[in-house]
């Protein structure tokens, strides 16, 4: 935290501030301004401040994106990290905090995405320009989960913002969780867990702006957000040291807007230009779905995936819970008859769920309920179809979908003995 003389009248909440060392220039945001001085929060810490040196006032901080970002890792100033000698190093000036597209102006959801993975081209379907929530504990295969997707999706660009990531995964990420011929058409921007909380923020709003400038471009953009949890956290510090009132877990009132307006940015674009297709993780603690950041975020969205624990535990993976999943692009999404596929799964599964442990205590008598019954001789496949990998089309998913159901439900009844044994495993 700094105090700035002599500015106080050229200087507005959230401009941004550059201050002139011995060592270069620092970076800072305005936090509050009053009478005589203005106090301002530092990107970094710098040893090398003194009293004395001069700050310069910016109406609204910029970052130059261009062509020359994809393929590359950019910091939250919008430096590239390894500039490449083969494509010009200046790009389009862009707003970093733009404001969203006005409601009327937005194109509707456009068609579905194949994204190469089952559970994703018919179960949880994500269209263009849709905004969706990845919900995740640590270490239940959410980067992992977000790889493949961005290998799957057939996009023209895809922007990745790494905030708060440990600096080892955000090299993991980019050399090996992506394939290679996704790398091309990707911008990483990256801000790591030791940079200051105004650092992180601003990385955030440096990947809005990459996607917002290759939406303009017409391009359909992919944007992978992780996580909003670490851009939530970074603001409430920001704001508590500039005096805002705490309220639930510490966060600010002021955390719903922010992270509003952030979300509202990605989305459809308008008619002439593309769209930003965004999937936004979510850290949830034990995965408590009510969680403060968990239970601002599931309203603003267009659907949500919960990655489950005891699903990764037993090693099947994406560790998608399709019963708390949702996609809203659902029901128009999809055509009657797969509509009604998807409703016919979901029934299945929750009838497997409810009378699990009826099955590991060896309670349950075959030939008592038929669509428990069926939902017995079907899981194995119906799971199996939650992880599996679509190597053609959507309709070649809801194909393969079909084939499960109409099989199994044209079989003859199956005889005790295997539902036994079903039920001992």
């Amino acid at each position: 935290m700094i105090k700035i003389a002599g500015v106080s009248e050229f200087a507005g909440i959230g401009n941004e501030i550059r201050v002139e060392t011995d060592a270069g220039p620092v970076l800072g945001e305005i936090l509050s301004v009053g009478e005589s001085l203005a106090t301002a929060q530092l990107y970094t810490a710098e040893e090398n401040l003194r009293i004395g040196d001069k700050a310069y006032i910016e109406s609204t901080g910029e970052v130059n994106v261009g062509d020359h970002w994809l393929g590359q890792i950019v910091d939250y100033r919008g430096i590239v990290a390894e500039p490449s000698q083969t494509k010009k190093t200046s790009g389009r000036p862009r707003p970093l905090k733009a404001p969203p597209i006005a409601a009327h102006l937005r194109r509707g959801l456009g068609a579905r995405f194949s994204t190469g993975l089952m559970v994703t081209d018919t179960l949880l379907p994500l269209c263009r320009g849709q905004r969706v929530g990845l919900f995740a504990g640590s270490g239940v295969g959410k980067s992992t989960l977000l790889g493949r997707l961005a290998s799957g999706v057939e996009a023209d660009r895809v922007v990745i913002g790494l905030i708060g990531e440990r600096s080892r995964e955000v090299n993991a990420f980019v050399n090996e969780t992506l394939s290679p011929d996704v790398r091309d058409k990707c911008v990483v921007v990256a801000s790591t867990a030791s940079d200051p909380a105004g650092a992180k923020k601003r990385a955030a709003y440096c990947a809005l702006a990459a996607a917002e400038h290759f939406r303009d471009q017409g391009h359909s953009v992919l944007l992978l957000f992780d996580s909003l949890t670490r851009f939530a956290e970074a603001h409430r510090e920001i704001a508590l040291v500039a005096g805002e009132a705490p309220a639930l877990n510490a966060f600010p009132p002021s955390t719903v807007r922010v992270i509003s307006e952030l979300v509202e940015r990605a989305g459809p674009g308008q008619h002439g230009t593309g769209d930003i297709t965004a999937i936004f993780s979510v850290l949830v603690a034990g995965s408590d779905m009510e969680e403060p950041v968990a239970d601002m975020v599931r309203g603003i969205l267009d659907g949500h995936i919960v990655l489950s624990r005891d699903i990764a535990e037993r090693g099947r993976y994406p560790a998608i819970d399709v019963l708390r999943s949702v996609s809203r692009a659902l029901p128009n999404a999809a055509s009657e008859d797969e509509n009604e596929m998807l409703k016919t799964y979901r029934r299945l599964v929750a009838a497997y769920d409810e009378v699990l442990p009826m099955l590991r205590a060896d309670l349950y008598q075959p030939g008592k309920d038929a669509q428990t019954d069926r939902a017995i001789r079907l899981y194995a496949d119906l799971d199996g179809f939650a992880s599996a990998h679509n190597p053609g089309n959507v309709a070649q998913g809801f194909e393969a979908l079909d084939a499960i159901l109409e099989e199994r439900n044209k079989a003859a009844d199956v005889p005790e003995e295997p539902l036994k044994e079903i039920a001992q495993e």
